[in-house]
């Protein structure tokens, strides 16, 4: 019996197409749009603070104010990377706080709705982060209040469209799927570069202005079409669970006391907590991401920057470069989750990776701007193999963990591990841009430097799980009793 808490759209989906397929589109085009929506500072940042000196003024614009007529005040001081790393830090460190709230919220509310409030209000924050431009604002505490407030209603999503993919789909093949899925990641970088890049150069504030108009458009969509669950349209729900016996090196009478624990936990509300982060390594994928997530999002805020001062491109052509790095990184995903799914190994496939990108960061900065055919290639191998693990941990590993036999069904479990999972990470995101913009005036080999020893520190926390995952590969894994 269909209820009123389907979406008007459901009797669409019904008509034309299969319910997974058209949640798996769904929640693409949703994670895209905020990732679209995020990537706008990035491109404009060329644009706040130019080299004046080789800008030649237009004599018809009768501009009173020499300060502004080509940076963008406060951005036109000495200290722009510095502010800059404000603006960064405003969204990122707004954005790990919340995150460890947003998977409580998501486990209380309807997603649907969760998300399509959480699209809207992205879309009007970032629209005004645009607006300033036509307002004519030159105050930091405008644009880093926008930044906090964008953060915080940006963690809406991720919680909410792992679990809705999650409520869909079962462990065969998730690496896969969700490594062809998650890059919308990749995608709304793309894509939100491009669209920054059409307007950057003549008015700054529409690179904001359509993204936002674009999340806004995709929160409709949400609000109209999405369905939760297999359950809410008398569908059969996946099957997720993995077996002790062949994952969790415990007693039986350790697992009877476990799911005693968790049965009380439960009839008072709570997550199955403690015990279950430390022995199914929800802890070392959390600190792992940190540091992965750290090299991601450096690169995420400042590549065209980067590429901007030391090729020497405008910042159409530095953002439309930078574009590389995602793609590489949709290859990277996808290589991770297949690889993953064969092994079976997660935390090998991302400590490999992250074994890999070290040396590969490290060439990068000395070489990736010899020539155009160096550049595009280091991009396209340095994007696969630091966005691969972020993915790889960020959707797989998240719904593996959430949606684990020992949580016995808990379907609010999945929104609160990838909450825990996603805001840990997300505290690297935040360090990772403010330690670039502290680090980069005294030179971008430092920055590169910072960036390699995040990646090492990022796979030396694996090394538990690598451990395990070699033993049950050559048999060594004792089984449980009973």
């Amino acid at each position: 019996m269909v209820t009123l808490k389907l979406p008007v759209g459901y009797f669409m989906l019904s008509l034309f197409c299969r319910y997974r397929s058209s949640i798996l589109f769904l929640t693409f085009i949703f994670y895209t749009s905020y990732h679209l929506s995020r990537k706008p500072i990035s491109i404009v940042k060329s644009e706040l603070h130019r080299n004046c000196s080789t800008v030649i003024r237009p004599a018809d614009l009768n501009i009173t104010n020499n300060d502004t007529w080509c940076d963008w005040a406060p951005f036109d001081q000495n200290n722009y990377q510095t502010l800059f790393g404000i603006l960064d830090n405003s969204f990122l460190v707004a954005y790990a706080i919340g995150m460890f709230f947003s998977g409580m919220f998501g486990e209380r509310l309807p997603l649907r709705y969760y998300l399509s409030a959480g699209m809207l209000l992205s879309g009007l924050f970032t629209a005004l982060f645009g607006l300033g431009f036509y307002w004519n604002i030159h105050s930091l505490g405008y644009y880093a209040f926008i930044q906090v407030m964008n953060g915080l209603v940006q963690t809406t999503g991720w919680p909410a469209v792992v679990a809705c993919v999650g409520n869909w789909f079962g462990k065969g093949k998730r690496g896969f799927i969700m490594g062809v899925w998650n890059s919308h990641t990749s995608v709304g970088n793309i894509l939100g570069s491009l669209i920054a890049g059409v307007f950057v150069s003549s008015a700054w504030g529409m690179s904001f202005i359509v993204p936002g108009l674009i999340i806004t458009f995709t929160g409709i969509l949400c609000f109209f079409f999405l369905v939760e669950k297999p359950e809410d349209v008398n569908c059969t729900p996946p099957h997720h669970h993995v077996s002790y016996k062949t994952n969790i090196n415990l007693s039986y009478s350790s697992i009877t006391s476990l799911l005693e624990l968790d049965k009380h936990l439960e009839m008072m509300g709570g997550f199955h907590g403690g015990f279950f982060c430390l022995t199914q390594g929800v802890v070392e994928f959390s600190l792992c991401l940190l540091f992965a997530k750290l090299v991601s999002y450096t690169f995420l805020y400042w590549l065209p920057l980067y590429i901007s001062n030391v090729a020497h491109f405008e910042a159409k052509e530095a953002g439309d470069m930078s574009t590389l790095f995602d793609v590489g990184g949709i290859v990277g995903g996808i290589v991770a989750g297949l690889v993953s799914d064969y092994t079976g190994g997660r935390a090998t496939t991302c400590c490999v990776m992250l074994l890999v990108a070290a040396p590969m960061l490290f060439l990068y900065n000395y070489i990736g701007q010899t020539s155009l055919g160096v550049t595009i290639g280091m991009l396209l191998l340095c994007g696969g193999l630091v966005n691969g693990p972020y993915a790889l941990i960020t959707t797989a590993v998240s719904a593996d963990l959430g949606t684990h036999e020992s949580l016995r069904g808990n379907s609010r479990a999945l929104s609160t591990v990838t909450a825990i999972i996603d805001g840990t990470g997300s505290v690297g995101a935040a360090l990772g841009p403010l330690l670039a913009g502290l680090i980069s005036p005294t030179g971008w080999n430092n920055v590169f430097y910072m960036l390699i020893s995040a990646d090492v520190l990022a796979c030396l926390l694996l090394s538990r799980l690598v451990y395990k995952e070699v033993q049950r590969w050559c048999g060594c894994v004792p089984q449980a009793r009973g």
